[in-house]
């Protein structure tokens, strides 16, 4: 492999969105590019690596130990540069600007979309990309530039705020318990539909009983996914897990509260070096009051 002096930003962009979705046409479509283009740009990168970053097989494209080696690289770049745009992009404007907001499915989803808008009206000039995921984006790299977190973060380059915790317990539909009847045990409970987890179990699962351990096989459904989950459970399909505040919004019927239930704390960060930014302060202090008023409704 030959070392070369540079390479080129936009060839290496190319690379990253191949290595994130998975085959030259949707990366083509990820950077707006034609599919010869993004070929072309991957071609060139061979050519001046002097090996291979891809290779075809009949399970499709595999990344070779040399693109591998690029990609947690490509990452970090690919965060700062996005980072660079949004920081950029409010200098430019005097005011406003674009604020990055990471949270987890079921939050982003059933719970922000309003506090969102009451943020648009009040700052009209401001951007909101709001990016989903259990998973917690690196606030060190800036994936986001503030994120709602259930659980206390660990880097120390974060501001951070606990604002409240959520009351999670079982739930289900009053139709579902006019039919199959309302457990208040858990020997009784095992002769339920319950909705849960397939195979990405959070960590806090470990702590958690039901009278045996948490394991899959006693789930009737079985989904990674938390709003899969809730939609589950609003349809009627069995008893699941919720916040209080969400089981409540949709008429859902608490089940065996007195014997089981856990809680989530809720934390706004951003990095320390956004502190100065008048629109990610706005953003934290906004989020930071409505999630308290939202967690104390669970009270």
């Amino acid at each position: 492999m030959r070392m070369p002096g540079s390479l080129d930003w936009d060839l290496l962009q190319s690379l990253h969105a191949v290595l994130e979705a998975g085959s030259f046409s949707a990366a083509a479509r990820i950077r707006r590019l034609t599919q010869p283009t993004l070929g072309r740009h991957i071609d060139q990168l061979e050519r001046q690596l002097g090996a291979p970053l891809f290779l075809r097989s009949p399970r499709g494209l595999v990344a070779t130990d040399l693109a591998l080696a690029f990609r947690p690289h490509l990452a970090d770049m690919s965060a700062a540069a996005e980072a660079a745009a949004r920081d950029a992009t409010g200098v430019a404007s005097g005011e406003g600007g674009v604020v990055r907001v990471a949270a987890s499915d079921v939050i982003g989803i059933e719970v922000l979309p309003a506090m969102l808008t009451r943020f648009r009206a009040a700052h009209p000039g401001i951007d909101v990309e709001l990016v989903l995921s259990n998973k917690n984006e690196d606030l060190t790299r800036r994936d986001a530039d503030v994120a709602v977190r259930m659980s206390r973060p660990t880097q120390n380059s974060l501001v951070a705020k606990k604002v409240g915790d959520l009351t999670i317990g079982f739930y289900a539909t009053p139709e579902y318990l006019e039919r199959k009847g309302t457990p208040t045990d858990f020997d009784e409970l095992e002769g339920h539909s319950l909705i849960g987890f397939d195979r990405d179990f959070p960590a806090m699962v470990g702590d958690l009983s039901v009278g045996r351990p948490i394991t899959r096989d006693i789930f009737a459904l079985r989904t990674d996914n938390d709003v899969a989950q809730l939609a589950a459970l609003k349809a009627g399909f069995g008893i699941g897990a919720c916040q209080k505040q969400i089981g409540r919004r949709f008429g859902l019927t608490p089940v065996m509260a007195d014997l089981f239930s856990f809680k989530l704390d809720i934390w706004i960060c951003m990095h320390e070096t956004l502190r100065g930014s008048p629109r990610m302060r706005l953003m934290f202090d906004h989020l930071a009051k409505e999630l308290a008023e939202y967690a104390a409704e669970g009270g």
